[in-house]
């Protein structure tokens, strides 16, 4: 492929992307999990035009998501990922970066390129976290959306990692609990606590004990600290005020796990690259290096002690306290 095609397909992205939005918001891939349909049943059961249904599904099956046989579509392995049962499904994550809020943010861009501000707080007048707290059925599908992404994070960190060797594993900011939940049930052994806002703990289903709170100003004691996907949502005085808070509440011999990308050290530079961008547009964090997580540590009274890959994009970046 030559140069100016392989460029017209990356700039034709957002119609991918606003694509497979649909259809996992129709959930097609759902209705097709028992055996081919065709276009008028489709329509039928998602109370959809089966022109353009039709024209959607025709362009979807061109992409690798569809195969159509006699007027019938049927999943292939990728229409089989955008199933909400599948087991590495992203269909949660399909309907979120599809749907308003988002979308309207990534069209200002190059407001955040041209002066370093959130696209998100200038086109919505606020925070993406005070806009979701006035909004919760966009704040479910965000909730959808990281269940989707955590699932396979969740199982490769606990093999990555030797979590029976801590007596209490305090996961802060750990929304409903997901990673939480796959570390006790490999580890039998250890207590977990659950620690976030209480109205995101309160939806929690884990068999722990579930503590609400602020973590800007304290996080439960405990052996072993968990930080996932935390610090990349936040500025550096943020990320430092969090891991402050987190030091706090470690014993002399305890340990911080952050888990999140490492840009020096990324398995897929796309992906993790893209990640950054979406912290920029969203909520004026970033990812970082891990030089730049040394540091961010040593300003908490904290150093990095070792970084560990796991199978997936994220990395266990162990921290002790500073000695």
């Amino acid at each position: 492929m030559d140069a100016s095609r392989q460029l017209y397909r990356l700039t034709s992205g957002f119609q991918v992307t606003q694509a497979v939005h649909v259809a996992a918001t129709l959930r097609i891939s759902d209705l097709l999990a028992e055996g081919p349909k065709s276009v008028t049943e489709l329509a039928e059961l998602t109370s959809s035009d089966p022109v353009a249904l039709a024209r959607l599904l025709r362009a979807l099956s061109a992409l690798g998501l569809y195969e159509a046989t006699d007027d019938r579509y049927a999943n292939t392995s990728l229409g089989d990922a955008l199933r909400t049962d599948a087991p590495q499904s992203i269909a949660g994550w399909a309907r979120y970066v599809g749907q308003g809020s988002q979308w309207q943010a990534y069209g200002a861009l190059e407001h955040s390129v041209r002066t370093g501000e959130t696209a998100f707080t200038s086109v919505h007048g606020e925070s993406l976290w005070s806009y979701r707290a006035k909004h919760p059925a966009e704040r479910e599908l965000f909730d959808a959306a990281m269940l989707s992404v955590s699932t396979t994070q969740a199982e490769a960190i606990v093999s990555a990692y030797d979590f029976g060797r801590f007596p209490t594993v305090v996961d802060v900011g750990g929304g409903r609990g997901l990673l939480l939940s796959a570390v006790l049930s490999r580890y039998s052994g250890v207590e977990g606590v659950l620690f976030d806002q209480p109205s995101v703990v309160a939806e929690a289903v884990v068999g722990c004990r579930v503590v609400g709170g602020n973590f800007f100003e304290e996080a439960p004691e405990g052996s072993l600290h968990l930080l996932k996907s935390v610090l990349h949502d936040w500025a550096d005085p943020e990320a430092i005020a969090i891991l402050r808070t987190v030091r706090r509440a470690m014993p002399t011999d305890g340990r911080l796990l952050i888990l999140e990308h490492l840009l020096d050290q990324a398995p897929d530079p796309v992906r993790t690259a893209f990640t950054d961008l979406n912290m920029l547009v969203m909520t004026g964090g970033q990812e970082r290096t891990t030089d730049e997580y040394r540091a961010l540590l040593a300003a908490a009274g904290l150093e990095l002690h070792q970084t560990i890959p796991t199978s997936s994009d994220v990395f266990v970046i162990e921290a002790i306290p500073a000695r």
